[in-house]
């Protein structure tokens, strides 16, 4: 079979006009650490930020402080999975009080959000939760930041956006500004060896559905961001269960590693349509029930895209043919299948697909909408399509 026989033909929609930027030094591989002290000035009054103790019991910690020996350097743990806008700003109140003017995230994207926001909000005029509440639109200004990254998953690492949840009000919102992409990021495989299988299984699932929210919209003329997503997908697909299941294979580690930070590093986004409402019904899952992030985008995305099949169905199909290797069947038989092994993709991660193993019910579906509709967000995806009735009839779908 030709290359050219291999996908359906699709009709396109030009590329769309686009700048691109990213700013971010990307300092990878093995005993990668020490080199912090190249890239922290000598003179920095630093901020430590962390999240719970895995950190110093696996020594990425004390490698940390070694390699900022003789720099000015204090400490704020305690960064939930979710970071949480009260916890951040106590970080706040802490970079103030001691005039401190570097910041350093040493953990996984939930640290790294909350590092970028703690950013935002220290010289910041006005409430702070208004970052949030503009999606950083009102963001002129931020403290330079680098990050340590322990856990791959969502890509905070190499760009620019940032969620964070309040707690007092249950609400999850996502942020995004130029001022906050990190001035670099050490990336080394070897710490995410002691990580739970559980969140690599989601880091899996986070990466993969990053990638889809950029692809799995409609034909734009995109060659090359459509061919590097498919090989970003194929990837994953490749090494996922073996990611989880060898924990100290340094190869699969490092693959991993950089394809969850180019599957949100920008690159494959660039002149596309994108989608980000699975993701959006995803925060409000996680606000309301606490799932796990990945685990909400691993519900809602296979029931999104049966629901938007018309819309997404030229996309749909490609994903089909060069992905899966679906060619046989109908245009219908075909989609549907690429959908079914997606979800056994999650599923063999260990990760469910249905409301239902989260114990809700259709009850819980009322509430989810109302979410929704106070944070506006009710025309979503790549054509602003998906209002509430469309998200109710994923969420029904997904029970």
């Amino acid at each position: 079979m030709t290359a050219q026989s291999e996908t359906p033909a699709l009709k396109a929609a030009p590329m769309q006009n686009f700048e691109f930027y990213n700013p971010t030094r990307i300092i990878f591989g093995e005993n990668t650490i020490p080199k912090l002290a190249e890239q922290v000035p000598a003179t920095a009054r630093v901020l430590i930020l962390f999240g719970g103790a895995s950190a110093e019991r696996n020594g990425t910690l004390p490698a940390v402080r070694e390699a900022l020996d003789g720099r000015f350097t204090r400490e704020f743990g305690g960064i939930e999975a979710n970071p949480t806008f009260e916890t951040l700003m106590k970080a706040v109140e802490l970079i103030r009080n001691e005039k401190l003017d570097f910041l350093l995230a040493v953990g996984g994207g939930s640290v790294i959000d909350g590092t970028k926001f703690v950013a935002a909000a220290v010289d910041f005029e006005g409430d702070p939760w208004s970052i949030l509440t503009t999606h950083g639109a009102n963001v002129k200004a931020a403290m330079p930041l680098g990050t340590v990254l322990t856990l791959p998953a969502t890509g905070s690492e190499m760009n620019s956006f940032s969620v964070i949840t309040r707690q007092a009000t249950r609400e999850k919102l996502a942020f995004g500004s130029p001022h906050v992409f990190p001035r670099f990021s050490v990336l080394d495989p070897t710490r995410t060896y002691s990580l739970p299988v559980r969140q690599i299984a989601n880091g899996v699932v986070d990466s993969f559905v990053h990638i889809m929210e950029q692809y799995l919209t409609y034909p734009a003329d995109g060659l090359a961001q459509d061919r590097f997503a498919e090989g970003l997908l194929l990837s994953l697909i490749e090494i996922g269960p073996k990611v989880v299941s060898e924990p100290e294979n340094y190869t699969l580690r490092a693959n991993f590693m950089w394809i969850a930070t180019l599957a949100l590093n920008g690159i494959i986004g660039v002149g596309m349509p994108q989608d980000w409402s699975t993701h959006s019904i995803g925060h409000e899952l996680t606000a309301r029930y606490d799932i796990d992030h990945a685990r909400t985008l691993a519900i809602v995305l296979p029931s999104m895209l049966r629901v938007r099949k018309e819309a997404k169905r030229g996309k749909l199909l490609q994903y089909a043919a060069r992905v899966w290797n679906l060619h046989n069947g109908t245009e219908d038989e075909q989609i549907e299948a690429a959908i079914v092994r997606t979800e056994k993709f999650f599923e063999s991660l260990e990760i469910p697909t249905r409301l239902s193993a989260y114990e809700i019910g259709k009850d819980g579906i009322d509430p989810l909408l109302a979410q929704l509709e106070a944070h506006g967000m009710t025309a979503l995806g790549e054509q602003s399509e998906v209002t509430l009735d469309v998200s109710r009839r994923v969420l029904q779908l997904s029970l």
